[in-house]
């Protein structure tokens, strides 16, 4: 998958076309991605105890990582990604517009 967690990225398709968010999780064996504030829910709870309360709770819904593409902050706009490696040997990635890491 071309995202990781804790990376922010901009939804490219859908309903929620435009949003920037952080990923909160990332599943790659579904293809799928959790995005903070991106795609809300609404989840019905029941009380599991006498305190807890229940209702409905609002929270992220996954989505499929390819309707996301990575954002870069310092060009300030949607990228794909490029590898490099190092002199070290090591791989990274990198912006496609402006060549910072990620």
């Amino acid at each position: 998958m071309h995202v990781k967690k804790n990376d922010t990225v901009m939804v490219i398709s859908g309903k929620e076309a435009g949003k920037k968010g952080k990923v909160l999780v990332a599943l790659p064996a579904e293809g799928k991605i959790i995005v903070e504030g991106v795609n809300m829910i609404t989840k019905h709870v029941r009380p599991r105890s006498a305190q807890q309360q229940g209702g409905r709770v609002q929270q992220e819904g996954a989505f499929y990582a390819s309707k996301a593409m990575l954002f870069c902050t310092k060009c300030n706009k949607p990228t794909r990604l490029a590898h490099k490696i190092l002199e070290d040997g090591s791989k990274v990635r990198v912006c496609k517009h402006c060549g910072e890491t990620f």
